[in-house]
């Protein structure tokens, strides 16, 4: 059966208009009777907090300035409901939303943002996820700053490392990274027959709308997102950023809002990408068979949960990369610290630990005087394969002759050839 779309070379119905320069992104986007909002943030990674927003209000041309106070419903977040609108007594990370300045230009919201104040109370703040997680560390969130711990056990591991001819053990470390996607967030908010119109870049319109009605209070009916076209996004549009103070503000105005942000202001209003810091010990015997391996991942999620509890379990579950080991180990833990917060990135934790497992095997081949391409195709998936958490592998396992490809190209390439 010849399929209409997979194996197919099918045209980009969006292709044409992002070519041409014609699609219409967040950005583009006008209305007439048209406000402009913007955000204050806080500059402190943990403090009380209180506003003085008199001085901006007065100021011509500031039709309202947001704070806590206007939100019915001031939390949100994709898994926990661990964000607040706008940070009520406290921040928790540099960036958080203080209040959102709506005037009649763009111009005019920069300058009486200038115009709050902002008074701080500095509290212990803790940045490492480590020290965080000791029960003397500065809490974030009024509780113990472990998240959620996955757990995987195969086989018996202490007995499994006494028959090892060569253990490794080392501690490796990724870092924060941003996605730096192309478009900064941007979005413009209306109403339209007493239902709120909010078009933003976002990976998920259907959850943007759901945390947009429970944050106003109003039925999920009243709430229709649009998403125009996305200048990149990798996972990071994944969490709200300013759709819910776009539908607040025309809400509360009655005409529409509009916000851009500065590649400044879009570098600490999103998550980034979850760094790791992963203790391993692999063992193998002389023939270079793996037997055991055990692992510690810590991942710091920062201020807020988002994605944590997913992006630490795929950790856990891909912390053996693609190799079939009899005796596994693995304990994961997602953090919270003061930092900004961490979530989706391509790949959702399952691209941090190869920097560990990979690095582990080619020590291993060393210390056998084994060649690391035949240690890997000795211990390497096949079909048929069970993995550390017991499911068999029974399809789509081409790894073998992935690395053969690769050895084939790299030999013509030391002989001279193509």
């Amino acid at each position: 059966m010849k399929l209409e779309v997979v194996g197919q070379s099918v045209i980009r119905v969006d292709g044409l208009a992002k070519l041409r320069g014609k699609a219409t992104y967040p950005q583009d986007l006008y209305m007439d009777n048209m406000l402009y909002g913007k955000t204050l943030r806080s500059i402190k990674p943990h403090a009380n907090i209180r506003l003085n927003i008199s001085k901006a209000e007065k100021m011509e041309g500031v039709i309202k300035i947001l704070t806590y106070k206007d939100v019915p419903h001031n939390h949100y977040g994709v898994l926990f409901k661990d964000h607040e609108v706008f940070s009520s007594t406290k921040v928790r990370s540099i960036g958080d939303p203080l209040a959102f300045v709506v005037a009649t230009s763009d111009k005019i919201a920069t300058k009486a943002l200038e115009e709050i104040e902002v008074f701080y109370e500095d509290l212990d703040a803790v940045f490492d996820p480590i020290e965080a997680m000791q029960d003397n560390a500065p809490k974030v969130h009024d509780k113990s700053n472990i998240v959620y711990k996955y757990q995987l056990r195969k086989g018996d591991v202490d007995k499994a490392f006494q028959q090892c001819d060569v253990i490794i053990e080392e501690e490796y470390k990724t870092s924060m990274v941003d996605h730096a996607f192309l478009q900064p967030e941007a979005g413009l908010a209306y109403q339209e027959n007493e239902t709120f119109v909010v078009c933003a870049a976002t990976q998920y319109p259907h959850f943007d709308q759901l945390e947009i009605a429970e944050a106003l209070e109003v039925p999920l009916e009243k709430v229709r997102v649009i998403n125009p076209a996305v200048g990149g996004a990798f996972g990071g549009r994944e969490d709200i950023t300013m759709q819910i103070h776009l539908a607040l503000a025309t809400k509360l105005t009655g005409r529409p809002v509009k916000t851009i942000y500065s590649r400044q202001e879009s570098f600490v209003a999103h998550s980034k990408r979850h760094p790791l810091i992963m203790k391993y010990k692999t063992g193998a015997n002389k023939e270079g068979k793996l037997l055991a391996m055990e692992a510690t991942i810590v991942g710091d999620t920062g201020a807020y949960a988002s994605w944590a509890i997913n992006i630490l379990r795929k950790s856990g579950v891909h912390a053996t990369g693609p190799y079939e080991i009899p005796n596994v180990k693995v304990d994961s833990y997602a953090v919270y610290t003061n930092n900004p917060f961490a979530g989706a990135m391509r790949g959702f934790g399952a691209t941090q630990v190869p920097i560990a497992h990979e690095q582990q095997m080619d020590m291993l081949a060393e210390k056998l005087n084994i060649n690391p391409i035949e240690f890997r195709l000795i211990n390497c998936f096949r079909k048929g394969s069970t993995t550390a958490t017991g499911q068999i592998l029974e399809e789509s396992i081409p790894l073998v002759e992935c690395i053969e490809a690769v050895e084939k190209s790299l030999k013509q390439t030391t002989q001279g050839g193509v």
